[in-house]
């Protein structure tokens, strides 16, 4: 089995770039399995205050729509979720699960905004000994 970590952001349109990404892999209904990861972020301000009882990636968009076009393509797929710091948290992931791939969300950026912002994308691709993939990008 190949396995593929597959964190998502919010953005639907990313997300399922990157789903149509792993579906594309060879036999990928028969020998991947995908985890979907979604991190939580203080900053990000993913979900309002009065709803952090509720906070669960399954009620998140992008992870829905994503797992449901990953499910339609008979990929096998597990939701999981973390809070705090995403490239930090995607690269434990990843060594936790053993995955074979990492498959990030392309986001479009002037190269100000990487200086100014940081990049988790890259921060991933610097960090970890593990095969990256960028699939898709969309301008932010």
């Amino acid at each position: 089995m190949y396995r593929v970590l597959m964190p998502v952001d919010t953005s639907e349109e990313r997300a399922l770039s990157q789903a149509r990404y792993v579906t594309s892999l060879p036999d990928a209904s028969e020998s991947v399995e995908v985890h979907v990861l979604f991190v939580f972020t203080d900053e990000g301000g993913d979900l309002p205050r009065e709803f952090e009882q509720f906070k669960s990636a399954s009620r998140i968009g992008s992870v829905r729509r994503a797992t449901e076009y990953l499910e339609e393509n008979d990929v096998d797929t597990t939701v999981r979720e973390d809070s705090g710091d995403t490239a930090a948290d995607i690269l434990d992931r990843a060594e936790d699960l053993d995955v074979d791939a990492i498959v990030l969300g392309g986001r479009k950026r002037s190269p100000v905004g990487k200086a100014v912002f940081g990049s988790v994308t890259q921060s991933v691709v610097l960090n970890t000994d593990r095969p990256v993939v960028v699939a898709g990008g969309e301008s932010s």
